[in-house]
């Protein structure tokens, strides 16, 4: 048995956290017994529709009056654009639906990429009825060997819930159980619905109680104990404390809280990679990116040297902490999760960082006077002065940074744009969206589709995409989907003649990194756009051609679908990328 006071908290915060997961979907699968008896009855469509307009969802499904179908080109592109879509709107869900089998199979990559981070995507499949499922004819789209239930198998590796509707009885809680699982968890889930049970009617009356999306609540005397090791470590660090916040900041729907806590406690803020915009990057007490070795030296010094670390919603994968390199002693760190806390070597489960971070905040926020004191680099990106007119990566990154606007939604493709982008400072409000740990190429482009029907939906401004040659060549037909649903985002498009982060990896001089040079200013009109009124295409070659363009007030407006193909050295890159690719290297054993 456990002695020591922080393991008996531990092994009761483990208890305490089934106990109130087990608490949790009692109440949302037993919510139909808490209203009277209902007469009207809805059939098993709607009912899923009406769920998902009460979550807010507005897109990618056809029959109801206020949610609209985006009609993707295929299923992997339309699994990208429901990622993008929940990215944008937070506390939301992006929802697919495709078909049986062959079309299924088609999105689990993009499946696979919102479970990988922390994506709330609901993957709703028609499937055969129920009465095939048991009699397992040969039908078209199946193995060909009874098994109807292998897709069903195989995609419960990458969602966080699951479910097949077999009956009306039970249809609305299960319906109820496996969306209520995607929203509180952040992650993908899976619905097989029969097409027998389609059109089936079923009460409404579940529907009168709205499903139960808060995390659930943290053991109160376990939670007590935390705040207490949080504050004795704070004050033996000398109030030496720098916060550090990543990616389930935003995916677990606790931005709110840490903008509290930063800007009442004044503690430095830094962000990890797919932490970045977690918190305005243009508040006077926020640093920059921190990713380990490749960090700027400034930020480097001020979050390794700092006495104590508060990382919030962490996702440590290689690229986000430049290899592993993160130069910090577990006995520095505190780490807060959406499902546990972590103090130094103790973990606790179920005390999630949702009901924690108001909690910490007030006991923090006496000390912001010690914190003031406290420097903070600003974080700026000069546009360097380079005696010529090429394109390099070390001009275009912070020269198209001065071109975003508060509100814009910047998406860049996995590689060269993610990591150019990294560090430019953004407006206020400003979303950034790259698929850094998957890193899928070609998801940008489908999940630019998504987030700019997001941006629309909440009033936001600009969607503004940059991508790869070679990346855009994976799922390009979305643009064709973005001028039928009339959104119109600015596209900036790396012409740099193949895939400039794979040469880095490996095969710099490869031909399979080579690709077709494609008339990149024909795409919009050859997907249906009609230049100079519904779309407008440009190539620029120089400096001073783009830098014209970004200070043209009319592209600037974005009042069309526009796409900028720019002209760029084939094997430049930006530092954090060529770094990045070295430590790999390394890693991998392909250099000597």
């Amino acid at each position: 048995m456990p002695t020591d006071k922080t393991q008996i908290a531990q092994v009761v915060a483990s208890l305490e956290a089934e106990l109130n997961r087990l608490k949790h979907e009692i109440t949302t699968m037993g919510v139909a017994d808490q209203v009277p008896a209902a007469t009207e009855t809805i059939t098993v469509a709607d009912y899923i529709l009406e769920r998902l307009k009460q979550l807010n969802v507005t897109d990618y499904v056809e029959a109801h009056p206020t949610i609209q179908w985006a009609s993707n080109c295929n299923e992997l592109n339309a699994s990208y654009a429901a990622d993008g879509y929940a990215r944008v709107k937070e506390g939301s869900i992006g929802v697919l639906l495709t078909t049986f089998g062959v079309g299924e199979l088609s999105a689990a990559n993009g499946i696979a990429g919102s479970f990988s981070e922390h994506v709330p995507v609901l993957h709703l499949v028609g499937v055969p009825s129920t009465i095939q499922q048991k009699t397992k004819p040969m039908l078209h789209h199946t193995l060909g060997d009874g098994r109807f239930d292998a897709y069903h198998k195989a995609f419960q590796e990458f969602v966080i819930s699951h479910g097949s509707l077999t009956d009306k009885v039970t249809a609305a809680a299960e319906i109820d159980r496996v969306l209520t699982e995607c929203v509180v968890k952040a992650r993908p889930a899976y619905l097989m619905l029969p097409t027998d049970l389609v059109h089936v009617q079923i009460p409404k009356t579940r529907l009168l109680t709205p499903l139960n999306t808060e995390p659930p609540a943290n053991n109160a005397d376990i939670e007590g104990f935390v705040l207490d090791e949080i504050m004795n470590l704070i004050e033996k660090a000398d109030r030496d404390v720098v916060i550090l916040v990543d990616a389930c900041t935003i995916r677990h729907g606790v931005r709110k809280e840490v903008n509290e806590l930063v800007h009442k406690t004044k503690f430095p803020v830094y962000a990890a990679p797919m932490g970045k915009t977690a918190v305005s990057e243009t508040y006077e007490r926020y640093g920059g990116i921190y990713v380990g070795t490749i960090s700027s030296p400034e930020v480097k010094e001020k979050v390794e040297n700092a006495n104590l670390i508060l990382a919030i919603g962490g996702v440590k994968s290689d690229f986000n902490t430049g290899n592993f390199t993160y130069h910090i002693d577990t006995h520095r760190v505190i780490e807060l999760h959406s499902d546990n806390t972590v103090v130094q070597f103790a973990s606790f489960p179920g005390i999630g960082m949702k009901h924690l971070l108001p909690k910490l905040t007030a006991r923090l926020e006496t000390l912001k006077g010690d914190a003031q004191q406290i420097e903070v680099p600003r974080f700026t990106h000069p546009v360097p002065q380079e005696d010529n007119e090429t394109i390099s990566h070390s001009w275009l990154w912070p020269r198209v940074g001065q071109f975003f606007k508060p509100g814009d939604v910047v998406v860049a493709e996995t590689g060269t744009s993610s990591f150019g982008v990294l560090d430019v400072p953004f407006p206020d409000g400003a979303i950034f969206i790259s698929q850094i740990l998957w890193g899928s190429i070609g998801y940008s482009v489908g999940s630019t589709l998504g987030a700019a029907i997001a941006a629309r939906d909440i009033g936001l401004n600009r969607t503004i995409l940059f991508v790869g040659d070679g990346s855009i060549q994976l799922t390009v037909q979305e643009l064709s989907v973005m001028m039928h649903v009339g959104v119109k985002p600015i596209i900036f498009l790396l012409n740099n003649s193949g895939y400039t982060i794979e040469r880095y990896l490996h095969g710099k001089h490869a031909k399979y990194n080579d690709i077709t040079n494609w008339k990149w200013t024909s795409l919009l009109t050859a997907f249906g756009g009609t230049e100079g009124e519904t779309c407008q295409s440009y190539t620029v070659k120089t400096k001073s051609e783009l830098s014209k363009l970004l200070d043209d007030e009319t592209f600037a407006r974005a009042d069309k679908i526009q796409l900028v193909e720019m002209l760029m050295p084939m094997h430049d890159a930006p530092r954090a990328l060529r770094v990045q690719a070295e430590l790999s290297g390394l890693t991998n054993k392909y250099t000597a």
